[in-house]
Protein backbone atom coordinates (compact mmCIF):
# COMPACT_ATOMS: atom_id res chain seq x y z
CA UNK A 1 0.00 0.00 0.00
CA UNK A 2 1.25 3.47 -0.85
CA UNK A 3 0.78 5.91 2.04
CA UNK A 4 0.70 9.70 1.79
CA UNK A 5 2.34 11.53 4.71
CA UNK A 6 1.71 15.27 4.85
CA UNK A 7 2.46 18.23 7.10
CA UNK A 8 6.04 17.06 7.59
CA UNK A 9 8.65 19.36 9.10
CA UNK A 10 10.82 20.72 6.28
CA UNK A 11 13.88 19.04 7.81
CA UNK A 12 12.42 15.53 7.37
CA UNK A 13 14.29 13.09 5.13
CA UNK A 14 13.35 9.69 3.70
CA UNK A 15 15.30 7.90 6.44
CA UNK A 16 13.22 9.73 9.07
CA UNK A 17 10.01 8.46 7.46
CA UNK A 18 11.36 4.92 7.31
CA UNK A 19 12.25 5.08 11.01
CA UNK A 20 8.79 6.45 11.85
CA UNK A 21 6.95 3.66 10.00
CA UNK A 22 9.30 0.71 10.74
CA UNK A 23 7.70 -0.22 14.11
CA UNK A 24 4.46 -1.04 12.23
CA UNK A 25 5.97 -3.44 9.70
CA UNK A 26 8.08 -3.73 6.58
CA UNK A 27 8.80 -0.48 4.77
CA UNK A 28 9.61 -1.09 1.09
CA UNK A 29 10.41 2.57 0.42
CA UNK A 30 10.11 6.00 2.01
CA UNK A 31 10.69 9.31 0.28
CA UNK A 32 10.17 12.98 0.97
CA UNK A 33 9.45 15.05 -2.13
CA UNK A 34 11.82 17.92 -2.74
CA UNK A 35 11.25 21.15 -4.63
CA UNK A 36 13.43 20.96 -7.73
CA UNK A 37 14.12 24.70 -7.78
CA UNK A 38 15.06 25.23 -4.13
CA UNK A 39 16.14 21.72 -3.12
CA UNK A 40 13.98 22.12 -0.02
CA UNK A 41 11.42 19.62 1.21
CA UNK A 42 7.88 20.18 -0.05
CA UNK A 43 6.51 19.04 3.34
CA UNK A 44 5.10 15.71 2.24
CA UNK A 45 6.21 12.27 1.19
CA UNK A 46 5.20 8.70 0.52
CA UNK A 47 5.82 5.40 2.28
CA UNK A 48 5.32 2.05 0.58
CA UNK A 49 4.37 -0.89 2.82
CA UNK A 50 3.71 -4.23 1.10
CA UNK A 51 1.46 -5.67 3.84
CA UNK A 52 -2.03 -4.12 3.79
CA UNK A 53 -2.68 -4.83 7.49
CA UNK A 54 0.59 -3.32 8.64
CA UNK A 55 0.03 -0.27 6.46
CA UNK A 56 -3.49 0.24 7.83
CA UNK A 57 -2.20 -0.04 11.41
CA UNK A 58 0.47 2.58 10.68
CA UNK A 59 -2.11 4.94 9.14
CA UNK A 60 -4.49 4.61 12.09
CA UNK A 61 -1.75 5.09 14.67
CA UNK A 62 0.23 7.89 13.04
CA UNK A 63 -2.59 10.08 11.66
CA UNK A 64 -2.68 13.24 13.77
CA UNK A 65 0.43 12.29 15.74
CA UNK A 66 2.89 15.07 16.58
CA UNK A 67 6.12 14.76 14.61
CA UNK A 68 8.68 17.53 14.93
CA UNK A 69 6.05 19.90 16.29
CA UNK A 70 3.57 19.26 13.46
CA UNK A 71 0.43 17.14 13.35
CA UNK A 72 0.91 14.46 10.68
CA UNK A 73 -1.60 13.90 7.92
CA UNK A 74 -1.43 10.18 7.07
CA UNK A 75 -3.72 8.31 4.68
CA UNK A 76 -3.74 5.93 1.76
CA UNK A 77 -2.30 7.70 -1.28
CA UNK A 78 -4.68 8.39 -4.13
CA UNK A 79 -3.66 7.17 -7.58
CA UNK A 80 -1.66 9.70 -9.52
CA UNK A 81 -3.72 11.82 -11.90
CA UNK A 82 -3.14 11.29 -15.61
CA UNK A 83 -0.99 14.00 -17.13
CA UNK A 84 -1.35 15.20 -20.69
CA UNK A 85 1.47 14.63 -23.15
CA UNK A 86 3.64 17.45 -24.37
CA UNK A 87 4.13 19.77 -21.44
CA UNK A 88 6.52 22.63 -21.82
CA UNK A 89 5.93 26.25 -22.47
CA UNK A 90 3.27 27.79 -24.66
CA UNK A 91 5.85 30.26 -25.91
CA UNK A 92 7.59 27.85 -28.25
CA UNK A 93 11.13 26.64 -28.22
CA UNK A 94 12.94 29.89 -29.06
CA UNK A 95 11.93 32.47 -26.50
CA UNK A 96 8.62 34.25 -26.52
CA UNK A 97 8.41 34.84 -30.29
CA UNK A 98 7.43 38.48 -29.74
CA UNK A 99 8.52 41.05 -32.25
CA UNK A 100 9.62 44.52 -31.36
CA UNK A 101 8.56 47.18 -33.89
Amino acid sequence: MNIFVGNLPFTTEGADLETLFAPYGTVASAQVLMDRDTGRSRGFGFVEMPDQGEAQAAIETLAGRDFGGRSLQVNEARPRAERSEGGGSRQGGYGNNRRSY
